[in-house]
């Protein structure tokens, strides 16, 4: 009995133990996530001083860092974002993924900036994920040339994408889908 109840306290223990290291861990990655954030907002705002009120009057906007990676017929990538609901305040971590085939060769390291303009199309996003597929590019850029801001793409009227390559080398037509969702680890409090 004795042997059971200091095996017990030892499980205990390190359960107690964990639990802050955990936590610790998941707060200096969402410091990660929020210092991410804000690099990437500055670059718009100054490439394109314009977004600054564009962003303060839409409804919600996420920013997301992601490294993909081209090897002759696949490719693959992952990356972690944020989205803020501008009329509520609130914010949710996110995750992505990018699944592919097609020809192409090199690595891809990209900032995603989303401007919503609808509500509905915010909260789609935030609760449901969404799924993209198809892309066909180059990109050469090193980080000490700060790479390139591409001009705005509109997924509809409800919704500006801005992107832009910090570093990387990849030649590529792939056919790729893309999925954002939830960190519930992160959004976990």
């Amino acid at each position: 009995m004795i042997a059971f109840s200091r095996t017990m306290m030892m499980a205990l223990l390190a359960l107690v133990i964990a639990i802050p290291a955990a936590a610790d861990k998941n707060d200096k990655k969402r410091a990660k996530i929020l210092d991410m954030r804000e690099e990437v907002l500055e670059r718009l705002y100054d490439d394109r001083p314009e977004t600054r009120l564009e962003i303060k009057n839409s409804v919600g906007y996420a920013v997301f860092s992601n490294v993909g990676v081209n090897v002759i017929f696949v490719s693959g990538g992952g990356g972690k974002g944020i989205a803020k609901n501008q009329i509520t305040g609130e914010e949710t971590y996110m995750r992505m993924g990018t699944f592919g085939v097609g020809l192409g060769l090199g690595i891809k390291d990209f900032r995603a900036v989303f401007v919503f303009h609808d509500q509905k199309a915010f909260d789609d996003f935030v609760e449901k994920g969404w799924d993209f597929s198809g892309e066909a590019d180059a990109a050469a850029n090193s980080e000490e040339k700060g790479g390139e801001l591409s001009g705005a793409t509109t997924l509809s009227s409800k919704v500006n994408v801005y992107q832009y390559n910090k570093a990387g080398i990849a030649l590529q037509a792939t056919l790729r889908g893309t999925k954002y969702w939830q960190d519930k680890k992160l959004n976990a409090e």
